[in-house]
């Protein structure tokens, strides 16, 4: 078989899940190479996937957790600044602080109502038409405005700003020159009114906490809070957006599962969303580079090597999980790894959560009759898994009395 875990083009339709099965069995920590780079271990079984996303004392997220190292010269390099998920601890735990409590179970709880309002306005938006595309209109609403009341900008603008992030997880072989780098750019661009904004205006919203928020003593400075923003809008949208898109491809080939779902959705919803995000697991990998040498599964990592670690392929190992490439909607327990674990485990995974039921709740018990129109388009890139674009219909209706 062969192998390419780099290439977009293993991507076309969704994770290469033959080729992790094939380098499950045969070589769990595989030695890829990288065009226009020095290739990388990538690491696809759960144990070891587990063993260094925990193990930052041999593993570092510095200088990225990209395959591709930035170049200083490029946007992306960001002039010598790091974003969060590129530190480690102790200094990743400090800045982890300043938003921490923002994402917290409880407090993502409390939003609850509100995303279940968000629900029904967007289900209302396409519901008497019979037909969107579900990617934008559907599953990239919910995520785009709750970032943007969390940073306390206008809705409208989270909506363009959730475009930029396609832009920036496309792959480059398939855009423009420095797309992605202008992309971040823009988004900058956008960020940097934020903060004249902010403080000239402060409000009780996250992005006026971090403008006034310090590490160490010292307030952030703009280019820090550029990367926050950065951080917060890029991530906020990832696993939502494409856990609902996956997700549903998922569901309707699975009208069993789909069935069992609805009969009971308000009690089956947790463990559903539970197995869509293991099945489909958005965020396809996460880098780390060797900080010593050391061996893992019988390989010799040295120093500096890059290790990938595949999270896809980890959520479908048969040693953790029975029948993983069968979705089962009532699986339990399910320790996947979708949101990552240890120290780097993803921060809003709670409200993604929020966001997900409560979008699966209004679709599939209002628009009846859905099927997904024609082939859809997934995203070009081999760092998120999820569609770009896909056409649905269904039986049209009413919008809410709420």
């Amino acid at each position: 078989m062969k192998i390419d875990l780099y290439s977009p083009q293993s991507y076309a339709s969704g994770h290469p899940f033959a080729q992790y099965k094939w380098l499950r069995e045969n070589a769990p920590v595989f030695w890829q190479e990288e065009p226009n780079g020095k290739g990388y271990w990538a690491v696809t079984r759960y144990k070891d996937v587990w063993d260094v996303d925990r193990g930052f004392q041999a593993y570092s997220s510095e200088p990225t957790i990209m395959i591709q190292d930035p170049a200083a010269n490029e946007a992306l390099g960001f002039g010598g600044y790091k974003m969060m998920l590129m530190m480690d601890p102790p200094q990743h735990t400090a800045y982890r602080k300043l938003i921490r409590s923002e994402f917290t179970q409880p407090l993502a709880a409390g939003r609850t109502p509100r995303m279940n309002v968000l629900a029904r306005q967007i289900v209302d938006e396409v519901i008497e038409r019979g037909e969107c595309d579900f990617v934008s209109q559907i599953a990239g609403e919910m995520p785009s405005y709750v970032i943007a009341e969390l940073l306390g900008i206008p809705l409208d603008d989270g909506r363009e700003l959730y475009k930029l992030t396609e832009i920036i997880h496309t792959a480059p072989e398939v855009q423009v020159a420095n797309a992605g780098g202008m992309a971040v750019l823009k988004m900058f661009e956008y960020g940097r009114g934020v903060i004249e904004e902010k403080r000239a205006r402060p409000k009780d919203d996250l992005a006026t906490k971090l403008l006034q928020a310090e590490v160490d003593g010292k307030r952030l400075d703009d280019i820090e809070f550029l990367l926050f923003f950065l951080l917060l809008i890029d991530a906020g949208g990832d696993t939502t957006r494409n856990l609902l898109s996956s997700g549903l491809v998922a569901l309707l080939g699975n009208r069993d599962q789909l069935a069992w779902l609805k009969a009971d959705i308000a009690h089956r919803l947790p463990s559903a969303r539970e197995e869509l995000l293991r099945f489909t697991t958005p965020v396809v990998y996460m880098r780390r580079t060797a900080k010593r040498d050391t061996v893992l599964a019988g390989e010799e990592i040295k120093e500096g090597d890059k290790v990938v670690m595949y999270f896809g392929s980890a959520n479908r190992d048969p040693e953790k999980f029975d029948r993983p490439d069968q979705l089962d909607l009532s699986r339990a327990p399910n320790e996947h790894i979708a949101f990552g674990t240890g120290p780097h485990g993803c921060l809003g995974q709670h409200i993604a959560r929020i966001e997900i039921d409560a979008i699966l709740q209004e679709v599939l018990m209002r628009l009846h009759g859905l099927e997904i129109v024609g082939a859809p388009e997934w995203l070009a890139s081999n760092f998120i898994s999820g569609p770009k674009q896909m056409n649905v219909r269904f039986t049209p209706g009413r919008r809410s009395a709420a």
